[in-house]
């Protein structure tokens, strides 16, 4: 049986090693994709409904972080993160929240900015209506994230599916440690480097997977957005 089959086998028979890997990194790449989302909405409310003096100018600073390697997000993080850093007597470096951290700032940008793109989709005269009947901003905004929830939710799975195939940040901030901090990128990469090809590949053959479902996801959701923007 050639490392293809031993993949297979690994996956078919819930090897501990590879459930541990993937656990993981759904953890870290959910909650990094949640937490974005969480500062990303108000930033985008802002930005997309709101009418405000250097707010074109505050879309473009979004726009640009979205070209930010990651690596160097990978780097400043490590910086602020590690010992003598703003935040290095919290001993976050090389665990699972340091990942979070960073994966959270790298989506931050790319959801946000999608955010923006879903809320100009909506209806203004849905909007306009909101505002006639006497609504403040809590219920404009709330009456926005109702029409344009299908986008919204599109936007936090691309926030996923970016982070989840991290590998260069996620092993600079995270060590890459067996057991603790080791993601399904960092795995495939270890793995390779000392010959492990079958262990290797199921990781591989899962991430491909999780990838596929999040893009079939993505399809089944952009018509229910074109018809709530229609």
């Amino acid at each position: 049986m050639g490392p293809f089959g031993r993949a297979l086998e690994l996956i078919g028979t819930l090897d501990p090693r590879v459930l541990e890997v993937v656990g993981l990194s759904l953890g870290v790449s959910l909650a990094a994709a949640a937490l974005a989302a969480l500062f990303g909405l108000p930033t985008a409310l802002a930005l997309g409904l709101g009418r405000f003096p250097g707010r074109r100018a505050l879309r473009a600073v979004v726009r640009a972080l979205m070209m930010v390697p990651a690596v160097l997000i990978g780097l400043l993080a490590y910086l602020v993160l590690g010992r003598g850093g703003p935040l290095g007597a919290l001993g976050l470096l090389y665990t699972p929240a340091a990942i979070v951290l960073a994966q959270a700032v790298l989506a931050y940008p790319l959801v946000t900015a999608l955010f923006v793109a879903a809320f100009e989709q909506v209806d203004p005269l849905l909007l306009d209506a909101t505002r006639t009947a006497g609504a403040g901003p809590w219920w404009v905004a709330r009456a926005a994230v109702r029409q344009a929830a299908p986008a919204l939710f599109a936007a936090g799975l691309t926030g996923f599916a970016r982070v989840l195939g991290e590998t260069g940040m996620t092993m600079m901030v995270g060590g890459n440690i067996a057991g603790e901090t080791r993601t399904m990128t960092t795995a495939i990469a270890a793995e390779t480097m000392r010959g492990a090809f079958e262990l290797a590949l199921a990781l591989g053959i899962l991430l491909l997977l999780l990838s596929l479902a999040v893009n079939v996801a993505l399809l089944f959701l952009e018509p229910r957005s074109d018809a709530r923007a229609r």
